[in-house]
């Protein structure tokens, strides 16, 4: 990487100098993907930080904007490609709403749903703490969390027929009910968690070295997080309980118990912990849903402006038939409007604000990345801190660039 392009002004370099540049990435391993840090250095202390982003934009929010409401989705879900469930899922919710049948869902549709989500939050905290655990130097860790992941992953393979990008969660419910053998198989993922989580506890929680590593890194107050604007864990290990899934309920979750874990220290340990803890809680909120799937039901609207006609009456009515093709061919409409949604993913309030000029394809899709907002945090985090504490940081606040670039 050239240095060449990067003016060495009094704000990057000081004037006594002491003090050099470092770009720490765009390649470094520990960045958690492309990110670059210009670091200014005095010894192994970080003076200030300066993060630069955009190696990994790729126009997502425009070129869903020029693919029809249902089709916008299959890319929306590779914003946040840990999360991909919990991208759909908002964008559907956005969609819902300016559509006006949110009531119209079916409850065994808004079960999935939540289903869906959680086991997402799972997994997506599988690869931060299995990379964070190999951020300082802990190996076996990283092995137990993607053991757990593949299982989840089966799960959302036999739901939507994909690991990564399922494309299940549609406008009006899910693409299709469990597949025969989904439950028993969620029955023993259910069954394998509290010892699975135990083994991860007992691996890093009182592991001296990895406390030695993260207590009192990267420490944020309240008032910090509040003005950097980040959401998720990193806002809840700092004491601020805010959950959107608590503030602004969706798909039912007002009627779950579960609770929202928090710390007071708002370090990377703690960060560490209220994630762990979250892990626990969607277990919890695992086996409510569970037994609401014995329960069968429509998991798509009837309203037949935005939903295909089942496939069984498309060989018997030529009317089924002529709709499911404009369906497919040009999608449904939207009414003029605009509309901001917001779900709990992983990382912190995932929201899309989601304009239509009544059309087959939306005007405006905009996100908003908690990843960003939690990243830019580390411009006040880094500095008066070591350069390796600098890792231990990024991989506390868990970006991931697929949304943070876009």
């Amino acid at each position: 990487m050239s240095f060449s392009k990067i003016p060495l002004t009094p704000e990057i370099v000081s004037q006594d100098g002491n003090s050099m540049v470092l770009s720490m990435g765009p390649q470094h391993p520990s960045t958690h993907g492309v990110l670059q840090l210009m670091l200014e250095i005095d010894g192994e202390t970080v003076v200030t930080c300066d993060p630069e982003i955009g190696y990994l934009h790729t126009g997502i929010e425009k070129t869903a904007e020029n693919l029809f409401w249902s089709q916008a989705q299959t890319v929306i879900e590779r914003m946040d490609y840990l999360a991909p469930e919990s991208n759909a899922l908002c964008y559907v919710l956005a969609v819902e709403k300016l559509l006006g049948v949110e009531a119209q869902i079916p409850e065994r549709a808004q079960a999935i749903r939540v289903l869906l989500a959680e086991l997402t939050r799972i997994a997506s905290h599988c690869v931060w703490l299995g990379t964070h655990g190999i951020d300082v130097g802990a190996i076996s860790v990283f092995f137990y969390c993607f053991d757990l992941r593949e299982n989840i992953l089966d799960l959302q393979e036999a739901a939507g027929g994909a690991r990564m990008h399922p494309n299940y969660m549609r406008v009006g419910g899910v693409s299709g009910d469990l597949p025969t053998g989904f439950l028993d198989k969620l029955d023993a993922l259910i069954a394998k968690l509290p010892g699975r989580m135990r083994e991860l506890r007992g691996l890093l929680q009182a592991n001296p070295i990895f406390q030695d590593r993260t207590i009192g890194i990267g420490t944020l107050t309240p008032q910090e997080a509040l003005q950097w604007g980040v959401t998720g864990p990193a806002l809840r290990a700092c004491g601020v309980a805010y959950d959107v899934r608590k503030a602004f309920p969706y798909c039912g979750y007002d009627r779950l118990e579960f609770d929202l874990p928090t710390r007071t220290e708002g370090d990377a340990y703690a960060r560490f912990l209220v994630r762990l803890d979250e892990m626990e809680e969607s277990l919890r909120i695992l086996c409510q849903v569970r037994k609401l799937l014995d329960v069968p039901g429509a998991v798509m609207t009837n309203d037949t402006k935005i939903a295909a006609p089942p496939k069984e009456t498309i060989a018997l009515s030529m009317e089924a038939l002529i709709h499911h093709f404009k369906i497919v061919s040009e999608g449904f409409r939207v009414p003029p409007g605009d509309v901001y949604a917001a779900v709990e993913g992983p990382r912190g309030e995932l929201g899309y604000y989601v304009v239509s000029d009544g059309g087959n394809k939306p005007y405006r899709v905009r996100t908003r990345p908690p990843s960003l907002y939690n990243l830019q945090a580390l411009k006040g985090l880094a500095p008066g801190n070591l350069i390796a504490d600098v890792v231990v940081m990024i991989g506390s606040l868990d970006p991931v660039f697929g949304e943070v670039d876009r």
